[in-house]
């Protein structure tokens, strides 16, 4: 499968992944159910993932990952100190998630929304559809094939 990663750079960046090595990096603080169910049952290791960078001066897809684990407790809702602590949360019972991220490939440039939105193909894509906010949103094996197109396209140009 294939998915988009939402991020905010100052906390985790493609960059920081890329920087991580071959174990990656932990995907943690997914807080929302619908995107913990998603990494808790559908993301596989081997997934591909499209590194989306919100929040920030150039909000757009920067790179690509690839999942290197199967969901595991995660461990930031334990630590007190966290902003990702969750004080209903036990070993026996951690309703929340986390993978680890592994780097596969940073764009020479962000491809915008505004960009991503010019591609036909892209006209159903999850992240482009208003009011979406999931941190974590399936795509289609299409639609990360023009994500990667246009990427090398407007780093050519």
């Amino acid at each position: 499968m294939y998915w988009v990663f939402k991020t905010e750079p100052a906390e985790c960046s493609i960059l920081d992944i890329q920087a991580a090595g071959a174990t990656g990096l932990i995907w943690e603080g997914v807080r929302n159910y619908q995107a913990r169910n998603f990494l808790r049952d559908q993301v596989k290791i081997g997934d591909q993932v499209l590194i989306h960078h919100s929040s920030c001066d150039q909000v757009g897809i920067a790179g690509v990952g690839v999942i290197l684990t199967a969901a595991f407790a995660d461990p930031s809702q334990f630590q007190p100190q966290s902003p990702y602590f969750d004080a209903k949360s036990t070993p026996q019972k951690a309703p929340w998630v986390a993978v680890q991220v592994g780097f596969v490939q940073r764009f020479n440039t962000v491809l915008t929304m505004a960009e991503l939105r010019q591609i036909s193909g892209l006209a159903e894509m999850l992240l482009l559809k208003k009011g979406n906010r999931l941190s974590i949103i399936p795509t289609t094996n299409a639609e990360f094939d023009l994500v990667l197109f246009a990427a090398k396209a407007y780093s050519e140009s």
